[in-house]
């Protein structure tokens, strides 16, 4: 019998992730609604494709058990990854203390 093919990886998007996604777009768009519509494109783009190849990004030097997938040089998608999922967890802009310090209200 022959084996059909790999089925990748679903990819979610946790509730906490699309929040960060929306919050830096809204951010940007009050100055360039263009450039937040490219970016929003640009991170949903890159995260479709992390099915395809989950490992390629590097660990997590922050939260063991998460990689970090870099857009462009000021954002960061933080994912975990098994055999049946690739979960977007956060995603955040580099300047932002992530994890969050506990007590810090920033």
């Amino acid at each position: 019998m022959r084996a059909g093919p790999a089925r990748l990886p679903a990819l979610e998007w946790r509730v906490q992730a699309v929040a960060d996604l929306l919050e830096i777009v809204a951010a940007i768009a009050d100055d360039n609604p263009d450039a937040a519509q490219q970016l929003k494109d640009e991170i949903e783009d890159k995260t479709a494709k992390l099915p395809r190849n989950p490992k390629l990004y590097k660990l997590s030097p922050r939260v063991r058990g998460l990689r970090e997938m870099v857009v462009r040089a000021n954002f960061i998608v933080l994912y975990r990854e098994s055999p049946k999922t690739v979960e977007i967890v956060n995603v955040v802009h580099a300047r932002r203390q992530w994890p969050p310090v506990p007590g810090d209200s920033r």
